[in-house]
């Protein structure tokens, strides 16, 4: 029997031409998330490049060596264009090719484009320097700068029809990208201290004696830097056993898709665990034969049926 399947309504060429502009923005520099989106039908692939072209574009304004006026003023602007596109008034002739494309993304898939103003909210933080006492202080950063983007994610993904929990979805979206972003914070620990940075809570960094912070290749003399990497380690894997409890609420590709961009880190997570100093030596990173492994296994479903399996179990 032949199915009739509902074709997508056409594309036309300017918005082509804009989603393959953010398709190549993400291919050049998303370096780890580029792996899971590479496994997403099209339209949800198009629209997920979108998303990150706009995100890379906040958070090059943050990182970049403008003054910090001038980086507000920058972020305020390109807050004024999401509230053009969140209003429908980007055309597909305008110039700029990421405001195109997320203009036609917001209108295929139901995204939450206020977590766009989260994203700016939290760079705007990088740029005035914040520093964050407490774990729930650091949370709010995390939410902001990567929660945010999980539940953007999660409105093209979509959730499986009468999806068990699927009214959990967005909190379990917001969770993983916190799991991210501490992955991120440790990995990057130098390069931070580096640019005047500090992310991990000052509490956590007392109590290990870290607090004269990591200007060099070796921790801070009389410190436990091992002891305080393996406490963010743990805040972080439980984080991640948490967020992954969305893999089984997704269709098979979204789920591959996930699966494989959080496989990533946390594989970066335990080489960290493994030689905690180092991420004073330089950037830990995996090889890319490594990347397309974790891929793979994520279109294969494993870690959808192992979360499934412990979800299982759970209940019994």
């Amino acid at each position: 029997m032949i199915r009739n399947v509902e074709s997508p309504p056409p594309v036309s060429a300017p918005v082509l031409a804009a989603y393959g502009y953010c398709e190549t923005v993400t291919g050049q520099q998303a370096r780890n998330f580029a792996y899971g989106i590479r496994l997403l039908p099209t339209a949800k692939r198009r629209a997920m490049s979108a998303l990150y072209a706009f995100s890379r574009r906040v958070d090059d304004i943050g990182d970049g060596a403008l003054d910090g006026e001038v980086k507000s003023a920058r972020l305020e602007d390109t807050r004024a264009l999401l509230t053009r596109i969140r209003a429908g008034e980007v055309e597909e002739d305008d110039t700029d090719p990421v405001a195109v494309a997320l203009a036609h993304a917001a209108k295929a898939f139901p995204l939450p484009l206020g977590g766009l103003d989260e994203l700016i909210d939290g760079v705007l933080m990088d740029v005035r320097g914040e520093t964050y006492e407490t774990w729930d202080d650091l949370k709010t950063y995390c939410r902001c700068v990567a929660g945010a983007i999980g539940r953007l994610s999660l409105g093209v993904f979509g959730t499986e029809p009468g999806a068990r929990g699927g009214d959990r979805a967005p909190e379990y979206a917001d969770t993983l990208g916190l799991a991210l972003q501490l992955t991120n914070i440790l990995r990057d620990v130098r390069e931070d201290a580096a640019g005047g940075r500090t992310y991990l809570p000052a509490d956590d960094l007392a109590k290990f004696g870290c607090s004269a912070g990591f200007d060099g290749p070796t921790p801070p003399e009389g410190s436990d830097f091992a002891g305080l990497v393996h406490f963010e380690v743990r805040r972080a894997r439980a984080l991640f056993a948490e967020g992954y409890r969305l893999l089984p609420l997704l269709d098979r590709r979204s789920g591959a898709c996930v699966a494989a961009m959080a496989g990533i880190y946390r594989r970066l997570l335990d080489r960290i665990e493994r030689d905690p100093e180092a991420v004073l030596r330089g950037r830990v990173s995996l090889p890319g034969r490594e990347k397309a492994y974790v891929a793979v296994r994520g279109l294969s479903g494993l870690d959808t049926r192992h979360v499934s399996r412990l979800a299982g179990r759970r209940q019994i």
